[in-house]
């Protein structure tokens, strides 16, 4: 689209600012008339029971089919080689070190110093009688010796196998033994948890690395159970001592296993193999082809999401595929700005909790400058907006906005973020609107699952219309929505709504030693996610349930809880929320966790005192907190069945029980069950009373 560039750059800077505030003049709209996704296939009506199924999208880029691969880049070994060969000097693994008790300054590792790393860590496993196709598990924080570690794997044929305590109590001892590991290599905080008398499977393991040293009683432990030890260097040394052959694994061969938790149950084990791997790398060269704004060599990210998570491992395969750089975070997720001041990221990753935070950051320090101040940032808001909404890109709506109010949030992430993507949950339309305009950068959503190598659809960055979904589908990926009767959802209705089902190059080999549930999820090629999504008129998506996560009360209405939880969490007053609801009852109830900073200016305002323990304890509090729930669902004119009537305030946030939570910040609802039960049916036996 084509636009007088004199006329519309001197209504861009048509901006006054008198005393008074901003005076903004009327602008045009451009109606955006783009399409994102093309149908390969037709509906059509279920027929002797089976489900209606939605037309097959695929992306623009693959309309005449999937695009070709790289020859030179078969394998997750050859993307480290190459990069190695192109870019040998270029900083690839960044870290920050303890010193006097304060973090310094980032420290750099070059891809030839990490490929040298790479070649003696690989040699050592080989000098230890690992064989290729053994199984190696990596349990620890991201660091540069997680990377280095899953390089050896790629380069001698084993399987990497991530470990994470997050998963849940018991799930390393359960992955230990159900993947058959071998071989582990752990960070020093958690290599007692590994030799834990509980893990029980560690039994099995042949070889413990440690990413720095162990403690002797460690070590001792250690060797009384048969299971040799070393500290980092020396495992280092022993294969510089011991070079050996790489056995370089083809494109078939399984690259890693990695465990998700879903909600309930054991974790399961995701095979994803190296084409997996090599595949979405592509895709994702082949969608960034199509912007003016390319990635460098220059690039950095900051690393903080668990690489034992598809979708941190993913971003950093990528990184490495264009010799760019990956800084770790210091391992202390409050103090992350400090780690962005430092190493100011160009690219940055997070699930929604993460930008929420952000956003709420943002706000705080609005309320702290004065009235008239905060009218401009209003008016600058506004008046970006209506110019990114006409057509055009966040760094041209409004340079002067920019100057006069967003560098500072910018300068909040760093200083030099170029491009913002949200995964893991849907993000809020409200946040991620906010920090399009604000953030001085692109931001956008995606949606994907382990089980997808992480992508299955993709956001393009500086089109409005891609707000509140997470885009087209992705390069590799073919697209469908299926019937779910059950909750009322047709793909042939308009919109188009159902469960999100795919399949493509990307998508995973099966669950290890699950065929039963492997036959479940994989249906005639096609992975059924579990998602509700609905279908946009220009082909791009919107997740907007969960197939598991619908409950019906007992007036025969289906709620969705995981779309409430988004609602609700806008609420300034709430830290977190999770809201149950029993099909024996007819009204929903909430666990709230407050914001500790509402709750102290809340006090204050009513003339209350006590610590922030003893506020979440008083009745008016409680109160308050069900009328402001009240208020966010009127505003989002939710039906009156959808009110929370009855809450649990709970201090502590969901996150200090690392039970409560996947790893990317999903609720486990069966383990909140357990764990507020008692609490719950209090609750419902107050609302009863109340009636009466």
């Amino acid at each position: 689209m084509k636009h007088n560039t004199g006329q519309t750059k001197a209504l861009r800077n048509a901006v006054v600012l008198p005393a008074a505030g901003v005076v903004i003049k009327t602008v045009r709209k451009w109606v955006m008339d783009k399409q994102f996704a093309v149908k390969i296939e037709p509906g059509k009506k279920g027929v002797d029971g089976e489900p209606s199924v939605g037309p097959v999208y695929r992306n623009l880029l693959a309309k005449d089919g999937f695009p070709p691969l790289d020859s030179d880049m078969k394998t997750a070994w050859d993307v480290f080689r190459n990069s190695v060969e192109n870019y040998p000097d270029n900083k690839m693994l960044g870290w920050r070190e303890l010193v006097d008790g304060k973090w310094g300054p980032y420290l750099w590792k070059s891809y030839k110093t990490v490929y040298d790393e790479v070649l003696n860590a690989a040699s050592a496993l080989r000098a230890s009688g690992i064989e290729p196709g053994c199984k190696v598990g990596i349990y620890g924080a991201n660091c540069p010796q997680w990377i280095v570690v899953m390089e050896a794997c790629n380069a001698q044929s084993y399987i990497c196998v991530p470990l994470y305590d997050t998963l849940g109590p018991g799930a390393v001892n359960f992955i230990l033994d159900h993947a058959e590991v071998d071989v582990v290599f752990v960070q020093d905080k958690k290599v007692k948890e590994l030799l834990n008398p509980e893990c029980i499977h560690t039994q099995r393991l042949k070889m413990i690395v440690c990413f720095t040293s162990m403690k002797e009683e460690e070590k001792s432990k250690a060797d009384s159970m048969g299971i040799k030890s070393y500290a980092w260097n020396d495992f280092l040394h022993m294969g510089s001592k011991h070079p050996s052959e790489l056995q370089t694994p083809d494109s078939s061969a399984i690259c890693t296993i990695m465990y998700t938790s879903g909600t309930s149950g054991d974790p399961k084990g995701v095979i994803l193999t190296h084409e997996n791997v090599t595949v979405n790398i592509r895709g994702i060269d082949l969608f960034m082809e199509q912007f003016d704004e390319k990635m460098t060599v220059d690039d950095v990210y900051l690393s903080f999401l668990p690489l034992a998570h598809i979708l941190d491992r993913m971003i950093e395969e990528y990184f490495i595929r264009k010799g760019a750089s990956v800084g770790f975070f210091h391992g202390e997720i409050n103090a992350l700005r400090d780690d962005m001041m430092e190493l100011k990221p160009t690219f940055l990753a997070g699930v929604p909790r993460v930008l929420e935070r952000i956003h709420e950051g943002v706000l705080k320090g609005l309320e702290e400058v004065n009235p008239r101040r905060r009218k401009i940032f209003s008016l600058l808001y506004n008046y970006k907006l209506r110019w990114m909404k006409a057509g055009y890109k966040h760094k041209y709506a409004s340079p002067l906005a920019d100057l006069l109010a967003f560098r500072k949030v910018k300068n909040r992430l760093g200083g030099r973020i170029r491009l913002i993507v949200s995964g893991g949950a849907p993000l809020s339309s409200e946040v991620e609107e906010f920090l399009r305009v604000t953030s001085c950068a692109f931001v956008v959503q995606g949606y994907g699952m382990t089980e997808t190598c992480g992508l299955a659809t993709l956001g393009f960055p500086d089109e409005m219309s891609m707000l509140r979904t997470v885009g087209s589908p992705f390069v590799y990926t073919d697209f469908r929505l299926e019937e779910v009767p059950e909750m009322g959802y047709d793909p042939l209705s308009d919109p188009p709504r159902g469960e999100i089902c795919v399949r493509g190059q990307t998508t995973f080999l099966g669950y290890h030693k699950n065929p039963e549930l492997t036959n479940e999820a994989m249906k005639d090629g096609w992975f059924h996610t579990g998602d509700i999504g609905e279908m946009q008129p220009n082909g791009v998506v919107v997740i907007i349930d969960r197939k598991k996560h619908l409950i019906k009360l007992s007036q025969g209405e289906y709620i969705a809880l995981e779309y409430l939880e988004k609602v609700y969490g806008i609420t300034p007053i709430v830290e977190d929320i999770w809201v149950y609801g029993d099909s024996f009852k007819s009204s929903l109830v909430a666990v709230v966790v407050p914001s500790k900073e509402h709750c102290e200016k809340w006090a204050y305002q009513n003339g209350l005192k006590g610590s922030y323990l003893e506020l979440c304890h008083l009745t008016q509090l409680k109160d308050y907190i069900i009328s402001e729930l009240k208020s966010t669902a009127q505003r989002n004119k939710l039906r009156g069945f959808e009110y929370i009537k009855g809450i649990i305030v709970e201090p502590r946030t969901f996150e200090e029980e690392k039970d409560l939570l996947t790893a990317t910040m999903k609720k486990r609802r069966n383990k909140l069950i357990d764990r507020y039960k008692a609490g719950i049916d209090n609750v419902y036996k107050n609302l009863i009373v109340s009636k009466h």
